[in-house]
């Protein structure tokens, strides 16, 4: 029986044991846990059962039994499971985990800039901002200035929503470019397509919600 907790204990280890984002190319990530290529369309249906699949062999009434290092490791897989099934679920954070472990995410020094053809837009919606801050603390009334600021965020929601069609149709571009056996040149063109889609999203997404906050 111990040899057999022993060999249970390394199936375990094989099976979920995952590494960091910056080494997971080499030892295994979320895409392969789950039997799946590098990809960023998924069909949703199969990722979920597999990770019922993927699961019940975590359950805890398996481990009722099993010594401490099979609990320990069950637990921790479990944990693992459930962090890469919240990922690849997400089509935006897929697309970002798929650049951590291709090691082409880089959010950097730009990524809390306007995008130049933004800038007048990002100019203006500060302005509203503060306009709406000072008149709260004054006690003016607020309802002209919420009603341009509701207009500005808006503009920016569709702006965004183009950013995620952009985002969706690079990421038709990577799996294309796997199926067809693309150049490691082409490939990285479009990883960097991908991050900075991702980084302009992000930028616009932190507009919108500051808005939001202020319009609260």
């Amino acid at each position: 029986m111990p040899a057999l907790r022993s060999a249970r204990a390394r199936l375990l280890r094989k099976d979920f044991s995952m590494s960091a984002p910056s080494t997971a190319s080499a030892k295994g990530d979320y895409f392969s846990l789950f039997g799946l290529p590098r990809k960023l369309w998924v069909e949703m249906s199969a990722l979920e059962k597999k990770f019922l699949e993927l699961s019940w062999k975590l359950h805890p009434d398996k481990f009722v039994n099993a010594s401490p290092e099979e609990q320990e490791t069950s637990l921790k897989g479990s944990s693992q499971l459930n962090d890469a099934y919240r990922v690849l679920r997400d089509p935006v954070a897929r697309v970002e985990y798929l650049l951590e472990i291709e090691g082409m995410r880089k959010e950097g020094e730009h990524k809390q800039q306007a995008p130049p053809e933004l800038l007048e837009e990002v100019f203006e919606l500060n302005e509203s901002l503060d306009e709406l801050r000072e008149a709260k603390a004054s006690g003016s009334d607020l309802g002209a200035l919420k009603s341009r600021l509701e207009s500005e965020e808006k503009n920016f929601q569709e702006k965004l929503g183009e950013v995620d069609a952009q985002l969706q149709e690079a990421a038709r571009h990577w799996d294309a470019a796997l199926d067809a056996k693309a150049s490691d040149s082409d490939r990285k063109a479009i990883m960097v397509r991908l991050n900075e889609l991702l980084n302009r999203r992000s930028y616009i997404r932190n507009l919108v919600t500051n808005v939001q906050k202020e319009l609260q």
